[in-house]
């Protein structure tokens, strides 16, 4: 008995159906990279802070948190923008969180400065959380209220709604990487190193003690 002919305007819909299904189990098996923003002080230092994290894709130097459209470096550690130095940290979600993102970010700050982060001060330099969402911003209140529990006093990190990242001037990207000299003399000057221990002790630095930032 011979097989019976599907109709012609059938044959189309049954071609695709493999590969929307190829295309369905790709999107099922792989997440999309995702970008969050910290304001820790200087840039430089947030982005050798978190480059090590596993499922980090890349960092990038900017501003965010001011009302000048597309500032420059000079304007913004001027004072005057609003803006503060940031580091926008895109990453994979399948390897790495928001939340070990933030326990990162606090290990790499001191969340006891008021507009300073160490030698650096002015508003430029105020440590802050830009969530993108509101689960984000569950998170970072959450991991801001455990810390005022955990120390007993006051956390003066800002948590800001994300607007817009501005991208800093190229010779401020990977500056850490491409100016060891300079950068190791200016991070050794401002003694960041040895305050974050006294605020965090073994923690500082920020890679242990949460399993999605150490994996």
């Amino acid at each position: 008995m011979p097989s019976p002919v599907l109709p012609a305007a059938r044959w189309p819909a049954l071609l695709a159906l493999p590969l929307a299904l190829g295309l369905a189990a790709q999107a099922l098996s792989a997440e999309e990279p995702a970008s969050a923003v910290f304001a820790g002080g200087c840039f430089w230092c947030m982005e050798e802070a978190f480059d090590p994290v596993p499922g980090v894709l890349s960092t990038t130097s900017g501003f965010s948190g001011g009302h000048v459209e597309n500032p420059s470096y000079n304007q913004v550690v001027a004072g005057g923008t609003g803006h503060a130095e940031v580091v926008k940290v895109e990453y994979d979600p399948a390897v790495v969180d928001y939340a070990a993102l933030l326990h990162v970010f606090w290990r790499n700050i001191d969340p006891f400065a008021v507009n300073r982060q160490f030698c650096d001060v002015g508003e430029a330099y105020r440590s802050a959380l830009f969530p993108m969402n509101d689960e984000e911003r569950r998170l970072a209140e959450a991991s801001q209220a455990a810390l005022a529990e955990r120390f007993g006093r006051e956390i003066a990190t800002e948590i800001l709604d994300f607007e817009t990242f501005y991208l800093a001037e190229e010779y401020h990207q990977n500056y850490y990487r491409r100016n060891p000299v300079r950068y190791n003399f200016y991070k050794a000057a401002c003694r960041r190193v040895e305050r974050l221990e006294e605020v965090w002790g073994e923690e500082a630095g920020g890679l242990g003690g949460h399993p999605a930032a150490a994996r």
